[in-house]
Parts: C-alpha cells; sequence; structure tokens
C-alpha cells in the first residue's frame, strides 16, 4: 500500500453561517503566503459592492471580479464543519491551520 499526504499551512479569513441555514460553519482558508504577501481574497459569502458610471466601466470590472472567484492566486479554500467540530476546535479568525489530505493507494487490488 502506497500513502500519499500533503500538509498545508493556512490561515482563518473568515467564520460564516451555513448560507443554508443547516446547522454547520464555513470556514474559510488563506494560506500563510498570502498573507504574508498581503492578498486579500473574498470570502464568498461577503459579496463585494461595486458601483459603475459607464457600460466599459462595468464591464471591467466584472471581468475582475469573476476571474478573482475561482482564479489560482488569491483564491479561498473553504471547509464546512459542524458545530460540535467548530466548537470543539475553538476555532477564530486569524488562528493558524494545517490541513492535511492523505490518499492510501493500494496496488495489485
Amino acid at each position: 500500500m502506497i500513502i500519499y499526504c500533503m500538509k498545508k499551512e493556512y490561515v482563518i479569513r473568515s467564520i460564516d453561517a451555513s448560507p443554508d441555514g443547516s446547522p454547520y460553519v464555513v470556514v474559510s482558508l488563506s494560506s500563510t503566503k498570502e498573507v504574508k504577501e498581503g492578498i486579500s481574497p473574498q470570502s464568498p459569502f461577503n459579496p463585494k459592492v461595486m458601483g459603475f458610471t459607464n457600460m466599459n466601466d462595468m464591464m471591467k470590472d466584472l471581468n475582475k471580479m469573476f476571474g478573482g472567484m475561482g482564479g489560482m492566486a488569491g483564491g479561498v479554500t473553504a471547509i464546512k464543519l459542524d458545530m460540535h467540530e467548530y466548537k470543539q476546535m475553538n476555532l477564530s479568525v486569524g488562528d493558524k491551520v494545517f490541513l492535511e489530505l492523505t490518499k492510501a493507494e493500494s496496488l495489485g487490488v
């Protein structure tokens, strides 16, 4: 059996109630590299209000806004935790956390 593991360090950017009203919270994370570089991603649950003076400005600003939503740089990693997990971990905005992904792969199955 081969085990692949990846561990990344993040900073908690925001903690939001579940948008569907279920007993969960959505924790938005930014990589520590983005925080050190001063990149401030927009949480998908706190939309940015934009004003427009003409159609050309509107199209430019919309492209910028949509480009940042799923783009590689300045993206937001979000995880959904039930209330028990959230309270047990005692998470706060600004805390450093680690996200670990592990994948086990068996050979010859």
